[in-house]
């Protein structure tokens, strides 16, 4: 049976809302924006991320049962939804990509930035369901520690990541991006599968083991 422990935590968190996502996403703002406006809008995206995971991960059992949710419902769903994110990313397609460049600008830098990067990274639907998943595998309040602790490194290295890379953004090629999120697209595709299969075992369906 499945086991979501540390690491399985940590790459589920890296795969959906982690540095290739994220650089993605920040490329697409780097062309209108300075290198200390990146830094400053990363700063501020990883502290409010920080903040939704951390209060997901303790308040994951007053929203499932707020919306009488079973925990082998939410891993079942969890498991179609990281199942099919990550067949996108393997065949290249970006999806919650942010809203259409054609969209209209706020007057405040920082603010639409803000927005823009709302449903792909500070708010991800992935991350939501990715937190409340890995919370409501044990219910002790120490395991959700820990996976707060997972969640928040990887945002943690997410600001690294842009701040260091910020001045190359505007002249760097996506292309190793897109490579390093189609790997991780096949992590995250065997984490759904199994998410999948031990909310079937939680609900009774016993698969035959191989011998």
């Amino acid at each position: 049976m499945f086991v979501f422990n540390l690491s399985s935590a940590f790459i589920a968190f890296f795969a959906v809302v982690g540095p290739p996502k994220v650089l993605l996403s920040f490329a697409r703002l780097a062309g209108t924006r300075s290198t200390r406006e990146l830094r400053r809008l990363a700063a501020w995206s990883t502290v409010i991320s920080a903040v939704i995971g951390l209060v997901l991960a303790y308040t994951a059992d007053a929203v499932t049962s707020l919306f009488h949710i079973s925990d082998q419902s939410l891993q079942l769903a969890g498991g179609v939804i990281f199942f099919i994110y990550a067949v996108a990313l393997v065949l290249g397609v970006h999806l919650g990509a942010g809203g259409d460049e054609e969209d209209e600008h706020l007057r405040n830098p920082m603010v639409d930035g803000l927005r823009e990067l709302l449903l792909p990274y500070i708010a991800s639907p992935l991350a939501v369901t990715a937190v409340l998943v890995a919370s409501l595998f044990k219910d002790d309040w120490g395991w959700r520690t820990t996976v707060v602790g997972a969640y928040v490194a990887v945002v943690v290295i997410n600001y690294f990541c842009v701040a260091a890379l910020a001045p190359l953004m505007q002249r760097a090629h996506r292309t190793s991006l897109e490579v390093l999120s189609r790997l991780l697209g096949l992590l995250l595709a065997a984490v759904g599968v199994e998410l999948f299969l031990n909310g079937l075992a939680g609900l009774g369906v016993h698969m035959a083991e191989g011998h």
